[in-house]
């Protein structure tokens, strides 16, 4: 996904201009803030589950490399493939010739913020194969053309008439007057398109919240069942993610699943916690004939090396942007690329064009709420403080 035309300022301010987009993200104070709170008051363990997870995760990435490898041994050794990407050129290249070597034409997918770094949905349309994303909103998305506005909720700043819109505009074989006024009518007929895709692909593609070193697992965690029709009816699995997700054991992956739900959606668990270990094994009911993990490091090994070093513990649950008040005056689109709120602030700068994203570290009021709120303690108003200084000493850089 390329970084979004003009500024920081100049997307916010259609924004603030944009009285659907208002009515949408008035909505996001009365959801996850609201049932995040009331998640962590039934788990007073909160604050020391996460200042452990933290000393956790900084030592996994102190050692790295270590980790890596043998996550790699694991997974191959329980039949699965590993492939370690330094571009995203070089992911898109390889999970081209997966699907090629598969005589794939149509892929289905899991909701992805890797996929949608690398621009992978317009290289496969572009190489010939069908991408059709599963993922309820991302779906929706899809159909309009658009990239996601959240990384948990993309569609968070549609309506139910922006939906209904989309689905007779894309959906042209059914009845043009067909009732569409529910969300419940809505789903329906999603899940009657998709569950005919889900049946023809060839290729699944999932991203994964964590990787386990010691036994060479996956995990997605979703609320929708997509993820699982994605890596298990098609007869490869590709599992798409970057090199920080890696922890070392499994109780250390249980750890993180204990902080992840309830800071994103403030669930206790997610509907669907998905451990999955290499391909189809002879007794096993269902399940792909092969599995490839393609690891994409994206410039995520310098960052290791810089004093942005600390979002790598990210664990990409929203509850930053979920709690700013510049996130919740202009939407994720404001940002102009794949990571919205403050950690997109952190990370976009590093990850992507960088002259682009200069304005985004002060695109922030410091305010805290992201650091106090982040399941991680990622000091993210330090880091966009030293982003501001770096910025700063180059070019004068007016505060938005």
């Amino acid at each position: 996904m390329k970084p979004a035309a003009g500024t920081f300022q100049e997307r916010s301010r259609q924004a603030i201009g944009d009285d659907a987009l208002q009515s949408a993200l008035g909505r996001l104070a009365e959801g996850f803030p609201l049932k995040r709170r009331n998640a962590l008051d039934r788990l007073p363990e909160f604050e020391a589950m996460r200042a452990h997870a933290r000393v956790m995760k900084d030592a996994t990435l102190a050692r790295l490399d270590t980790h890596l490898a043998r996550f790699a041994d694991a997974c191959e050794a329980a039949g699965g493939h590993v492939y370690w990407c330094r571009t995203a050129a070089d992911a898109r290249a390889v999970i081209t010739a997966i699907c090629r070597k598969a005589g794939a034409r149509t892929v289905t997918k899991g909701k992805s913020m890797i996929s949608e770094e690398i621009g992978l949905n317009a290289h496969l349309a572009a190489n010939g194969f069908e991408p059709v994303e599963t993922d309820l909103g991302e779906y929706i998305l899809q159909l309009r053309d658009e990239a996601p506005s959240h990384i948990i909720a993309p569609a968070i700043h549609l309506s139910q008439a922006d939906v209904a819109k989309a689905f007779r505009a894309s959906h042209t074989h059914l009845a043009g007057e067909r009732p569409l006024g529910t969300p419940e009518l809505l789903l329906a007929e999603a899940r009657a398109i998709l569950r005919r895709k889900f049946l023809a692909a060839d290729v699944g593609i999932t991203g994964a919240n964590l990787l386990i070193a010691e036994t060479g697992t996956a995990v997605t965690v979703t609320n929708e069942g997509n993820a699982e029709l994605t890596m298990t009816l098609p007869r490869v699995h590709i599992a798409l993610t970057s090199i920080e997700k890696v922890v070392p054991t499994l109780n250390d992956a249980a750890e993180v699943l204990r902080l992840l739900a309830r800071s994103a959606t403030g669930q206790d668990f997610s509907v669907y916690t998905t451990f999955f270990t290499g391909p189809r094994r002879a007794s096993d009911p269902d399940g792909p004939e092969e599995f490839h993990v393609v690891l994409l490091d994206g410039g995520r090994s310098a960052l290791l090396g810089s004093e942005f070093r600390e979002m790598l513990r990210c664990i990409k649950c929203g509850a930053c942007m979920n709690h700013c008040p510049v996130y919740a005056a202009v939407g994720g689109h404001a940002y102009g690329w794949v990571y919205p709120g403050p950690m997109g602030a952190v990370l976009t700068p590093w990850l992507s064009e960088r002259e682009k994203a200069r304005e985004l570290p002060f695109a922030s009021s410091l305010c805290g709420r992201c650091e106090a709120v982040c399941p991680m303690q990622i000091p993210l108003p330090g880091l966009l403080r030293a982003w501001r200084e770096a910025f700063s000493a180059t070019d004068d850089v007016a505060l938005v």
